[in-house]
């Protein structure tokens, strides 16, 4: 017999549904991923770290999980909605379904969700705090005491919670170059897009300071996507301050972008209801072509809080207008908001590593 599930929102909304995966109280940021496929990429990307994810594609699990395709070793997200769940996948690669993946992490899930009207209820008054739990919902003291839970969560010490805690180094088979990569909460296909491309990477945890990145000696630096407020991470920011002084490649992505921005005098906002999906329209300006890109992202840079003579913008989402890409001027280095390495398109964006191993061969500039 199926286990109740509810979803309460801040606001007091209550949505019944079915219980999967783990069972018990999960309290977050509730948000909506509007990615057809990509649903185990979604799970283990740390940038989720502190919220409840809602899918919009109403069917979830079809071709099952497997550990070849995770961006991380965990899942970081708290909790997790569908319109419905598949039981029996099937897919030659598959090895086991999203209810016994959900339950092996811990994390509590909810099917049998109106998601086309709770993405609404999102899209209209924004991001906002709820929770998944198999407690009674229906008993108006267990409801009131969630509902005080709801309202004074907030997503803290988001980077601190995912980052590493110790350097790792990835050796390519054919090294032309050392890369270190910021681990912010870094997406895997990120180091395997680097070493395929003959990057031997060396993986260091979020505070790591300029100056041991300086004994490391790199070739170039990835600054890694990540969770929550850029704004909270000021050590963070300082170092990537010194390291623009440094003269050596920078690749920014996502969090690495708008942490980038802050150490040049610019500005982030949190955005209404944020970019998440792997269908956003993207142009490069140089280029003057629209790509399709994948995203995960709350907060955005302001436009026009970049200098000019510190920066300009590169990118721009086609949809609205927000700054999806920056391209330095005062030192080697260049951040998008959008995930090159996640196969939007599905490869749409990746010239932006080749560009990057330009800059560390020295015979492209940041254009």
């Amino acid at each position: 017999m199926s286990k109740k599930a509810y979803l309460i929102l801040a606001d007091g909304s209550v949505f019944r549904g079915i219980s999967f995966g783990a069972e018990g109280t999960a309290v977050g940021e509730t948000v909506f991923a509007t990615g057809m496929t990509g649903y185990e990429e979604t799970l283990t990307d740390p940038s989720y770290y502190g919220q409840i994810v809602m899918q919009t594609f109403p069917l979830i699990g079809n071709y099952g999980v497997n550990t070849e395709d995770m961006e991380s070793d965990r899942c970081c997200l708290k909790g997790y909605i569908v319109r419905e769940h598949c039981d029996y996948p099937s897919n030659f690669r598959s090895e086991g379904d999203i209810d016994s993946f959900l339950k092996a992490h811990g994390v509590v899930g909810i099917s049998g969700v109106d998601t086309r009207h709770l993405t609404r209820i999102i899209r209209e008054y924004g991001v906002m705090n709820g929770c998944i739990t198999t407690e009674d919902a229906e008993d108006a003291a267990v409801r009131d005491d969630l509902l005080k839970k709801i309202r004074s969560y907030s997503v803290q010490k988001a980077v601190e919670s995912v980052t590493g805690k110790e350097e790792r180094t990835y050796s390519a088979e054919d090294e032309k170059y050392r890369v270190v990569l910021y681990d912010f909460g870094y997406k895997a296909n990120i180091r395997r897009e680097l070493v395929k491309r003959g990057c031997t990477v060396t993986v260091v945890p979020a505070h790591t300071t300029a100056e041991r990145i300086r004994q490391i000696a790199p070739d170039g630096i990835m600054l890694s996507n990540g969770p929550g407020d850029p704004a909270e991470n000021t050590s963070v920011i300082e170092e990537i301050r010194k390291l623009a002084s440094m003269d050596i490649p920078i690749f920014g992505i996502c969090l690495g972008h708008q942490l980038m921005a802050l150490a040049q005098g610019g500005r982030t906002e949190k955005m209404h209801y944020g970019h998440r999906g792997a269908n956003q329209p993207v142009k490069d300006i140089a280029l003057d072509r629209v790509f399709v890109t994948s995203q995960n992202h709350g907060y955005a840079v302001i436009n026009g809080s970049i200098s000019a003579d510190v920066g300009e913008i590169s990118h721009i989402n086609v949809n609205d207008g927000s700054c999806e890409g920056i391209r330095y001027k005062n030192t080697p280095c260049f951040t998008v908001q959008f995930h090159p390495e996640a196969c939007g398109g599905p490869h749409d964006t990746s010239y932006l590593f080749d560009e990057f191993i330009g800059m560390m061969r020295r015979d492209i500039k940041c254009r």
